[in-house]
């Protein structure tokens, strides 16, 4: 027999110790991700006394892998529609958050002299906090329904979006040298923004009509398939325009997200995400020298204290910013003083480029390491350092500083202007065209023209192309130039003033220019035009667009579809009645906001009706709706059952809502620690003369009453068994067959 491959071994090396060692962490209810990277280090060349992993590059390959499926994963709980729906109060306290602390990161790195890159890096490192971490901390702790929880993940979702971008800035810093150009920044930011549009719209318009083509012939198996296949080929896609597999797969999950299959992807990819992630975090782990650990032991400190006071002040500060009272921002802010798996990932980054010092990779890991510990100790005792504030402080200083949530812009009412919904949908609309156009014009002057030449001659080929070219982009130029001429607001401005036609005219005038710019560049590729022609050209190309029947039909059948593909998941949600409620966020203002618990299979509950469980004297919660499977009952009576895998939406407030889901999880049935007594058995039984069963019937003998057990039927030749009515008198020779638990089987053949 050959020898088992290093890979094989190692990997083998990797799962032993990371599910001993995350058994160990189970027990003593820590994150599991600390589980890993103490796995990592035990295996790890740096300690010597164990067995260490001898092929690191194939493991580094795996950790990739790790990375791109942890970020496509991350995308399926990331939506587009969520953000925006966010308002402004997520975004000032994020910017404030990493703005501050990406300060810290500089500061810091200046204090000890490093180089530049190992302060941008630190910097970025910083900037981020643990979604993984710190959701699982509030659902050990069971604060996953309060409401400042909720506004701790709607940040930390876009502390996760700027961390994908700010990956792709710090590699454009680091290919461009340590001060890396303005030019090239700007490039790389302009990348971004047109890829990250480009391959959204055309996800969201083509993988949605794909997979309800192909509905009928997939199930989970092939599901998990495509699914993985549409990862990694926009990954490779993401590597082949510069950027790294990590963001590909993270935009494919942010596609994936907005499809009604995305809780099911989610639910099929978890294992998969899981495996990989695990060896991907143990990688780290392996990465942690215990040598440079105590050399560098004072940094260690000095990271871990600034991360820890810099997080809590500025976070609170950040969320005070944002519209939150002084206690619920010190809550948040105090929540996220940890960091986590894309501190790994970007200092991986810095590592894989080699542009950042060895030492700084173990002291973030080990620093992330305490910060996890601190994690549900900070938690705690942000309300116990509120209370102390409120008593040391003077009362007209504590209300000075929830004065500063009354500034913030929380909520903007358009009804005060038309000026800025117009514009920014005015903006919005020209940039998505724009790079749709873009592309496709791309594609045509590089693949279109060279395989059209082969087939004709070049003149023809050229002419051909542009034509080919305007005939495909003219459905974007169109809505480019006419979208929102008519709509509400320009109405609304164009009566209400005078003054406010010369602006209007020019938004008009403008996106003509656009338009006619992509026609003057496609004639000035193809075509042997005069600048003044080329002009007259392009303008006469634009007024045909614009009074076009086939293609005003053709961009408003688009931009339908697009739209429909863009809302499928929240009109399926709707239809199944998992929508949330309208009311939820005017609720929010109050002490009592709306939140989901589950019941779970084993639950004491399950079989009740709300009557019987009382749960409005008991906890002094409202139940708004049940969701079952496909079915929504709202506004449920007393009568109405509650059953497993339940999800009852709550109205109550935070302590309210914490009691229900604490006692819903502390009422369930114990797991049997005997299993063999329950074991089914069927069994054949004849009837003798001294068999007690003679002469009696199904109801006289209690077999169900007595030994219970059932009859199952009364054998008929050797493959036939009938039926037996419960009146039936038993006689000898009748053979009976009897389904029963063991146990209960050998009580009951004891009397035969």
């Amino acid at each position: 027999m050959s020898d088992i491959p290093s890979l094989v071994r190692d990997l083998a090396l990797i799962l032993v110790t990371a599910g001993i060692v995350t058994l160990i962490f189970k027990k003593l209810k820590q994150p599991l991700v600390l589980g890993y990277i103490v796995a990592g280090f035990i295996i790890s060349p740096n300690l010597p006394i164990t067995m260490s992993v001898t092929d690191h590059e194939n493991i580094e390959t795996w950790a990739d892998i790790g990375v791109m499926f942890l970020l496509f994963a991350l995308g399926l709980d990331f939506s587009v529609k969520k953000i925006l729906k966010m308002g402004m109060a997520p975004i000032i306290a994020a910017l404030t958050i990493i703005f501050s602390m990406m300060t810290i990161g500089i500061m810091v790195a200046e204090f000890q002299g490093w180089s530049k890159m190992d302060g941008l890096f630190l910097a970025g490192m910083l900037a981020m906090s643990s979604t993984t971490i710190i959701y699982k901390a509030f659902d050990n702790m069971g604060l996953k329904q309060q409401q400042f929880a909720s506004l701790v993940m709607s940040v930390l979702i876009l502390e996760d979006i700027l961390a994908i971008v700010m990956m792709v800035v710090l590699t454009t810093i680091a290919k461009g040298g340590e001060g890396g150009s303005d030019g090239s920044m700007l490039s790389s930011l302009f990348d971004i923004v047109f890829f990250l549009v480009l391959w959204f719209v055309a996800g969201i318009f083509f993988i949605p009509i794909f997979l309800r083509k192909v509905r009928k012939l997939i199930n989970e198996e092939v599901l998990l398939i495509v699914a993985l296949a549409l990862c990694c080929a926009m990954a490779v896609c993401a590597s082949m325009v510069g950027f790294s597999s990590a963001f590909g797969s993270f935009v494919m999950g942010s596609i994936l997200a907005e499809t009604i299959e995305a809780k099911k992807i989610e639910k099929l990819v978890e294992p998969v995400k899981n495996l990989f992630g695990a060896i991907f975090f143990v990688s780290v782990g392996m990465l942690v020298d215990i040598n440079v650990v105590m050399q560098q032991w004072l940094t260690i400190i000095i990271i871990t204290l600034a991360i820890i006071f810099g997080q809590s002040i500025f976070g609170t500060f950040g969320f005070l910013l944002s519209g939150q009272p002084l206690k619920t921002a010190m809550r948040c802010g105090f929540s996220m003083a940890q960091k986590g798996e894309f501190a790994f990932i970007i200092a991986s980054l810095g590592l894989s480029l080699n542009i950042i010092s060895d030492f700084l990779y173990p002291v973030v890991v080990t620093v992330s390491v305490i910060t996890t510990f601190s994690t549900p100790y900070m938690i705690r005792g942000a309300v116990p350092v509120y209370n102390l504030l409120e008593r040391s402080m003077p009362k007209a200083w504590i209300s000075r500083i929830n004065k500063i949530s009354d500034i913030a812009p929380t909520n903007y009412d358009h009804s005060q202007g038309y000026w800025r919904p117009l514009l920014t949908q005015m903006a919005i609309n020209t940039l998505i065209y724009s790079v749709l156009s873009s592309a496709i014009v791309i594609i045509m002057l590089t693949l279109g023209e060279s395989f059209l030449e082969s087939l004709m001659p070049a003149k023809w080929a050229d002419l051909l192309c542009a034509a080919i070219t305007l005939l495909l982009i003219a459905p974007f130029l169109r809505a480019m130039v006419m979208k929102k001429t008519r709509s509400e607001e320009f109405r609304a401005l164009w009566i209400g003033s005078r003054h406010n036609r010369a602006p209007l005219t020019f938004t008009v005038i403008a996106r003509v220019a656009i338009a006619m710019a992509y026609i003057c560049y496609i004639f000035s590729q193809l075509t042997q035009f005069s600048n003044a022609m080329m002009l007259c050209v392009a303008l006469c190309v634009v007024v045909a667009i614009v009074y076009s029947r086939s293609i005003k039909r053709s961009s408003i059948r688009l931009e339908r579809l697009f739209v429909q593909n863009l809302q499928s998941k929240d009109l399926a949600a709707r239809a199944t009645g998992k929508k949330r409620p309208l009311f939820e966020g005017k609720l929010l203002d109050r002490d009592i906001h709306i939140a989901t618990v589950d019941v779970p299979q084993d639950s004491t509950w399950a079989g009740k009706t709300l009557k019987e469980l009382k749960l409005a004297q008991r906890f002094g919660v409202h139940v708004s709706s049940i969701v079952r499977g496909h079915r929504k009952i709202n506004i449920p009576s007393g009568d109405d059952i509650i059953f497993p895998y339940d999800q009852i939406n709550v109205i109550g407030s935070d302590a309210q809502l914490a009691a229900v889901n604490a006692t819903l999880q502390d009422e369930q049935y114990p797991e049997p620690t005997e299993f063999g007594i329950h074991e089914m058995q069927l069994r054949r039984f004849a009837i003798t003369p001294l068999c007690p069963f003679d002469g009696k019937s199904l109801i006289t003998s209690q077999l169900r009453d007595k030994y219970n057990c059932m009859l199952v039927g009364l054998e008929e030749g050797r493959e036939n068994l009938t039926t037996v009515s419960p009146l039936y008198l038993f006689k000898p020779g009748d053979i009976l067959w009897i389904v029963g638990e063991d146990q209960d089987i050998k009580r009951l053949a004891e009397n035969f």
